[in-house]
C-alpha cells in the first residue's frame, strides 16, 4: 500500500511538472463575456446615482472602482489557472484559520457601510472578508472529500466532519449578523456534501433544521419578518418595506420584450434603491427587455453547465469536488439573485456574480474561475485512481 502511495504521489509531480493542455477555451471565453457584459451593465446602473454622489462630476465612479478590481481578479485568475489543483490541498487548513481570524477581527476592527460591519479597510483598500471565507470553505470541504473517501457515507464523517468545519466559518459570520453569507454558504455546503458521499437522509434532516431556524428567526427577529411581509404583500406598504420590490417590478414590467434599450433605464434615477448592486438585474430587464435578461440568463446557465463538464473530467476527487464547488457557488448565488429582484424569494442581499458592484467578490469570483481553468488542463489525461478507505 505504501508503494501505490509513493507511486500515485510520483504520478502527480510528474503531471504538475508538465505544461499540461490548454485551457477549456469555451468556459473562458464565456467566464469573459459575463464579465463584459457586466461591467457594461454596471456603467448603466450606476450612472445616475454617481452623478448626484458626486454632485454630477463623475458618471463613472462606481465603474472605474469596479474595472481596478476587475484587472486585480483577471490577473488572479490568469496566475491561478497555471497553479495545479494540489497547491489548493495544503492550503486548505492554513487558509482555514486564516479566514476565520479575519471574520473574527471584523467584529473588532471592521467598518460599518449601510448599518452593517462586515468590511476590513487595509491602507485604504476596503474588502469583505466573508468573501474569502467562501472560498477557503470550499477548498477546505473538497480537502475533506478526498480524505474521508468512502467514510464521508458514515455520520462521523459525513456528517460531524464536514458540520464541525462548517461552524468554524458559520459561527463568526453569526455574530456579524451576516444572515445572507450563512445562508448561502450552507447552501453550497450541502451540495459539495451530496457530491462528497454523505447520506442523503442526513441532508434532509439538516434541510429540516435549517427551515425550523429560519422560521424561529422571522417570528423573533422584526427585520427579517418586515422581508417576507414585504415579499408576500408589497402592495401594502409601497412606501417602505414593499418599496423596493415594486420598483423593482416595476423596472422588471416596463422593460417588455426587448426593453427601453441600453442606458434609457428609468427606475435608475434614484427609484430603485440599490439598482447597481444587489437589483441590477432589475435594470438589465428594463433596458433589455424579456429576451436580453433571458440571454443573460442562458449565459450564465451555459457558464455553470460548462463549469460541472469541467469537474466531471478532472482527474481527481479533489480537483473534481473543487471545480463543483466553485461552480456551485457561482450557480447558488445566480439563481438567489434572480428570484429575489422578481420577488420569487424574499430579500436576501446576494450580489449578482459578476454584475454586480463589490470589488472583492468580483476579484475573489474571477480568481475562482482561474482555479477552474487549471483543472481544466488535465481534464484529457488519465485519471488518478486514488486509495479507497
Amino acid at each position: 500500500m505504501a508503494l501505490e502511495r509513493s507511486l500515485h504521489a510520483k504520478e502527480n509531480r510528474r503531471l504538475e511538472s508538465r505544461a499540461g493542455e490548454r485551457v477549456d477555451y469555451p468556459f473562458l471565453v464565456l467566464v469573459l463575456l459575463l464579465l463584459t457584459v457586466g461591467l457594461a451593465m454596471l456603467y448603466s446602473a450606476s450612472y445616475a446615482q454617481s452623478q448626484y454622489d458626486t454632485g454630477y462630476q463623475i458618471s463613472t465612479k462606481y465603474l472605474q472602482k469596479q474595472a481596478v478590481c476587475a484587472a486585480i481578479g483577471l490577473a488572479a485568475m490568469y496566475a491561478f489557472s497555471r497553479i495545479p489543483a494540489a497547491f489548493w490541498y495544503r492550503m486548505a487548513w492554513p487558509m482555514y484559520a486564516g479566514s476565520i481570524v479575519l471574520l473574527l477581527s471584523v467584529l473588532v476592527i471592521g467598518e460599518e457601510v449601510n448599518g452593517a460591519r462586515r468590511w476590513i479597510n487595509l491602507a485604504g483598500i476596503q474588502f469583505q472578508p466573508s468573501e474569502i471565507a467562501k472560498f477557503t470553505m470550499i477548498v477546505l470541504f473538497a480537502r475533506l472529500t478526498r480524505g474521508f473517501g468512502q467514510r464521508a457515507r458514515e455520520f462521523r464523517f459525513g456528517v460531524l466532519g464536514f458540520g464541525i468545519a462548517l461552524m468554524g466559518i458559520l459561527v463568526p459570520l453569526a455574530l456579524e449578523k451576516h444572515l445572507s453569507a450563512i445562508m448561502l454558504m450552507g447552501m453550497v455546503a450541502v451540495v459539495m456534501m451530496f457530491v462528497a458521499g454523505t447520506s442523503p437522509k442526513w441532508l434532509l434532516a439538516g434541510a429540516a433544521g435549517a427551515a425550523v431556524f429560519v422560521l424561529i428567526y422571522i417570528t423573533f427577529m422584526g427585520y427579517a419578518g418586515d422581508r417576507v411581509s414585504a415579499w408576500l404583500h408589497p402592495e401594502q406598504d409601497p412606501g417602505d418595506t414593499g418599496y423596493q420590490i415594486l420598483q423593482s417590478l416595476y423596472a422588471i414590467g416596463s422593460g417588455g420584450l426587448f426593453g427601453l434599450g441600453y442606458g434609457k433605464s428609468r427606475q435608475k434615477y434614484l427609484y430603485l434603491p440599490f439598482q447597481y448592486n444587489d437589483y441590477i438585474f432589475a435594470i438589465c430587464c428594463e433596458e433589455l427587455g424579456l429576451v436580453g435578461a433571458l440571454a443573460i440568463a442562458a449565459l450564465f446557465a451555459l457558464t455553470i453547465v460548462r463549469g460541472y463538464w469541467i469537474a466531471l473530467r478532472a482527474r481527481d476527487r479533489f480537483s473534481t469536488v473543487l471545480a463543483a464547488g466553485l461552480v456551485s457557488l457561482i450557480a447558488v448565488q445566480t439563481i438567489l439573485n434572480l428570484c429575489v429582484v422578481t420577488n420569487l424569494l424574499p430579500s436576501t442581499g446576494i450580489a449578482l456574480p459578476f454584475f454586480s458592484y463589490g470589488g472583492t467578490a468580483l476579484a475573489v469570483n474571477l480568481g475562482e474561475m482561474g482555479i477552474v481553468l487549471s483543472i481544466s488542463r488535465y481534464r484529457n489525461q488519465r485519471k488518478i485512481q486514488e486509495e479507497i478507505r
